[in-house]
């Protein structure tokens, strides 16, 4: 006999109290269901509890937990769900090799994957799956996955998501615009999570400073906006932007690049709280690290007051002629060099290109009106870039082919904004502690 024709159904109580919108989405009785909501509106305990719940509905037979990328399956997803298992006591093993979670009065299995490589998807029957951020993960995924829910032996068979509105893409279209039978979403209100706001009073309002308008409405509201078409940049006015500076001898330069041959790209700035000023841009054609590095010297031969460089990931990988790193290559400069107290700051992994737009836009001009980035008059490519660089038509992604010379400065500034100016509050407070 198949030790899961053996399991019973077992009834346990679960430390949750749902809010209205995710009592509403677990109560949905729809075959697909979906979560939208916006950023601290607890999507997460919603998809968790959900998943949860559908494991004890369905004793002894497989369900399946998703996130777009595998880190974020990893940090993210996998963070969640063992934390609210730990917290309500639920009895449950991880086997890591094999990314499984079985609950162990049910012998309910819980399988964990990325859904980059949605082909491998095919194979097991399901009893039950749910996606995690389902605006980022690609539609063939969820297809499959709907493929993949036949298991003849579950007790309720069902698929869904949690995800935060990115325009009207193929989420918006499948689950808000024209849902075929079977589909329902359930749309979380804007500052509905309380128990954020006893936590942090002023979280929102610490977003709003963040953000740029459109992405604040997006993110924050929860709306479903044009966000990711026409100019990327859309926050920038030369009006407001860009004015002629003058460097501060007495204060740190912060040099950021975008390494690429053709061109080389970067930026130098000073940044004082929350302003940065773009002091210069150098944007060589067909240079190596070290003739960039040559030109930085020639123009700041020396700087008492610090530098600090920063760049995107690829420094740390690349190779060059001589051997070296990109990262190590410029480390050596500054070390031999006349600089003072000088510091390298590369990433290991670049941010998420919307993450770093978005920032950038708020840095242009936040959703509350503030302006804290500002570009001297003679830094032609960067101007440019911030009036002329596009998404792709009918896609999320930046252009970066129409014109050869157009991203890379823009680029090089996101990585220092990021690196100094990215860190989100965080979105504490979702898990409210009850009897769900």
């Amino acid at each position: 006999m198949d030790r899961t024709e053996t399991r019973l159904r077992v009834d346990r109580a679960i430390l949750y109290k749902p809010l209205p919108s995710q009592k509403l989405f677990h109560e949905s009785t729809s075959r697909f269901k979906g979560f939208s909501g916006p950023v601290g509106s607890g999507k997460s305990q919603a998809l968790c509890n959900e998943a949860i719940r559908l494991a004890y509905l369905n004793p002894g037979r497989t369900g399946l937990v998703g996130a777009p990328t595998y880190p974020m399956l990893r940090d993210a997803t996998l963070t969640s769900l063992t934390e609210v298992l730990n917290e309500s006591a639920i009895p449950f093993e991880l086997n890591k090799a094999e990314n499984v979670i079985e609950l162990l009065d049910t012998g309910s299995r819980i399988l964990l994957r990325s859904l980059e490589e949605y082909e491998r998807l095919r194979g097991t029957n399901l009893a039950w799956f749910g996606v995690d951020e389902l605006t980022y993960t690609h539609g063939e995924a969820w297809q499959r996955l709907e493929g993949r829910l036949r298991d003849p032996k579950a007790s309720v068979l069902r698929g869904f998501a949690v995800w935060t509105p990115k325009g009207f893409d193929w989420v918006y279209r499948r689950f808000i615009a024209a849902p075929v039978d079977g589909y329902e979403c359930i749309k979380a209100k804007a500052f509905e999570n309380r128990h954020l706001l006893d936590r942090i009073p002023d979280y929102y309002e610490r977003l709003k400073r963040s953000y740029d308008q459109e992405f604040y409405e997006q993110e924050v509201l929860g709306a479903y906006l044009a966000y990711q078409t026409g100019l990327v940049y859309r926050a920038f006015d030369r009006s407001r932007n860009v004015e002629k500076l003058r460097i501060d001898r007495s204060k740190r330069l912060y040099w950021a690049l975008d390494f690429n041959v053709e061109p080389m790209a970067s930026v130098v700035a000073q940044v004082d709280g929350d302003q940065v000023n773009v002091i210069e841009e150098i944007f060589l054609s067909r240079a190596s690290t070290r003739e960039v590095c040559e030109e930085f010297g020639r123009r700041y031969p020396s700087w008492p007051a610090g530098v600090t460089v920063y760049g995107d990931a690829s420094a740390n990988q690349r190779s060059i002629p001589e051997g070296k790193s990109s990262r190590e290559y410029i480390e050596d400069f500054f070390r031999h060099g006349p600089y003072r107290a000088s510091q390298v700051r590369f990433p290991r992994s670049n941010p998420a290109v919307r993450d770093r737009v978005g920032l950038m836009n708020a840095k242009l001009r936040n959703a509350d009106g503030d302006v804290s980035l500002r570009i001297h008059e003679g830094c032609v490519e960067l101007i440019a870039d911030f009036e002329q660089v596009t998404y792709r038509k009918g896609s999320a992604e930046i252009d970066k082919t129409s014109n050869p010379n157009r991203t890379h400065v823009s680029d090089a500034l996101g990585y220092l904004i990021w690196q100094e100016f990215g860190t989100r509050p965080a979105t504490i407070g979702e898990r409210p502690r009850g009897l769900f």
